[in-house]
């Protein structure tokens, strides 16, 4: 198994939680343990890709800064593939 770079973790956090997603649904879904997960979550947050809001339902999603990064993000990954 060949393994992610931080570009491709990011995009997958994002595209997880674009309609809202709980921690545990994006740490699944990403392949990543709580510890390595709050670091990006902490860092996507910062840089406002994210919001976390704390009720109802703790979900965590993509602002629109995020969505246009994710979009950039495939973009570039399908000229790179072709």
């Amino acid at each position: 198994m060949e393994r992610r770079n931080n570009l491709e973790i990011t995009a997958e956090i994002l595209r997880i939680a674009e309609k809202g997603a709980r921690k545990t649904h994006i740490a699944y879904g990403a392949n990543l343990n709580h510890n390595f997960l709050e670091k990006y979550l902490e860092k996507l947050e910062e840089q406002d890709l994210i919001t976390r809001n704390i009720k109802p339902g703790n979900k965590i999603k993509t602002t629109e800064k995020g969505l246009m990064f994710t979009q950039q993000y495939k973009t570039l990954h399908h000229l790179i593939t072709i």
